[in-house]
């Protein structure tokens, strides 16, 4: 069974005023446009053809085709202008016992202070739409930071000082402690200075970036976290994979994002929202090294997948030029096209056209799918 699925883009600060509106071909609406969510997370469900949300189609009717209560996962569209917050997610472990730690405090799911909202770890993967998609993802390599930290000269004092220890992820845990919690105002605001001034050949990219985000976020000591990150460009059909504890901002772009059904977000700058530094130090995995860039491996003809490790979701793309591309399933899929103009088909006869932005969802009860046309489209289902 083949249901198709819609949304109406979610209109955070950060999101793009044009991205969506290019991507689907009509007139930008004249607000932000920062993310399409595709699947029944209660947050913004999407809506099948009759007007229910897709959270109680599920409800009545997916059990009739095999179909789970809830899916795993949670499929978008992500377009951002300017960077979102820095944020990291918990293990599922932690999210735990956090959850219940807040629960027995009394404090209610929807505060704005409550940190841990549901039981879930939220390990997600992007994959650039846009030519380019930019992001800060992971800590960057202790000696490399020194050496981008010497451009800044005095004010960066302190913060060479707490990255001096010999074991390279307490330095940078003592870093992040010091930025967070132990900075002054004078401190932050001598840092910033020196970074709107800073030139260098090696860092360019990353002093821009920054500079880029002290206008966007005026005074955050967020700024100065970015400054221990990789900062990473992604070309288009290019992944990143962000698992529980890794720090990570996306900054520009359009991409396809999944992710696990959660809302634990602990966050570490570059926003208005509460931030609670002794819960995300106990969370964040300071160990150095580059970001988790993930290129789709071919898996048949015109079908490649995105390699994760997790099992509450997998992301493969079909590139469909004329020839039919076949898919096998595994389970309830959601499917949404990027490129060109193509029929997703399934085995009992029923299909669906999709142009860019628009989704559909293939029931269990369906073991395959079929692409015609040209374009392409991004599957998303549970992991292996």
């Amino acid at each position: 069974m083949l249901v198709p699925i819609a949304n109406d883009p979610r209109d955070y600060a950060w999101g793009s005023a044009t991205l969506l509106a290019e991507l689907e071909g009509r007139e930008p609406s004249g607000r932000p446009e920062a993310e399409v969510w595709f699947g029944d997370h209660p947050g913004s469900p999407a809506r099948v053809a009759d007007g229910r949300s897709l959270d109680a189609w599920l409800a009545e009717e997916g059990r009739s085709v095999g179909a789970p209560e809830r899916l795993p996962y949670l499929l978008k569209l992500l377009a951002a202008a300017s960077a979102l917050s820095i944020q990291a997610h918990p293990t599922t472990a932690q999210a735990q016992e956090g959850f219940a730690r807040e629960d027995e405090a009394g404090i209610p799911v929807d505060a704005a202070h409550r940190t841990y909202r549901d039981l879930n770890h939220k390990p997600e993967l992007i994959v650039a739409v846009s030519d380019e998609f930019v992001a800060m993802a992971g800590l960057r390599d202790v000696a490399a930071t020194r050496r981008l930290l010497a451009e800044l000269g005095d004010p960066a004092a302190a913060l060479q000082a707490a990255l001096a220890a010999s074991d390279p992820a307490a330095g940078l845990r003592e870093a992040l402690t010091w930025v967070l919690s132990g900075a002054t105002r004078d401190d932050l605001d001598g840092l910033l200075a020196a970074v709107k001034t800073a030139r260098s050949a090696e860092f360019a990219d990353e002093l821009d970036n920054a500079r880029r985000l002290i206008d966007e976020h005026p005074g955050d000591a967020g700024v100065v976290v970015a400054l221990l990150m990789n900062l990473v460009t992604l070309r288009r059909g290019e992944g990143l994979f962000v698992d529980a504890g890794v720090l990570h901002a996306y900054v520009r772009g359009l991409g396809v994002e999944i992710m696990a059904a959660s809302d634990n977000v602990l966050r570490g700058g570059l926003t208005p929202k509460h931030i609670d530094v002794d819960e995300l130090l106990s969370i964040v995995d300071t160990t150095p090294g580059p970001a988790d860039v993930v290129r789709a491996r071919p898996e048949g003809e015109g079908v490649a997948r995105y390699d994760v490790p997790v099992s509450d979701f997998a992301l493969r793309t079909a590139e469909v030029r004329g020839s039919a591309v076949a898919v096998p399933l595994s389970g309830i899929a959601l499917v949404v096209a990027t490129e060109g103009e193509v029929t997703v088909a399934g085995g009992g006869g029923d299909a669906v056209p999709l142009r860019p932005g628009r989704a559909v969802l293939v029931a269990p009860d369906e073991s395959a799918i079929t692409v015609h046309g040209t374009g392409r489209v991004f599957l998303a289902e549970p992991g292996r």
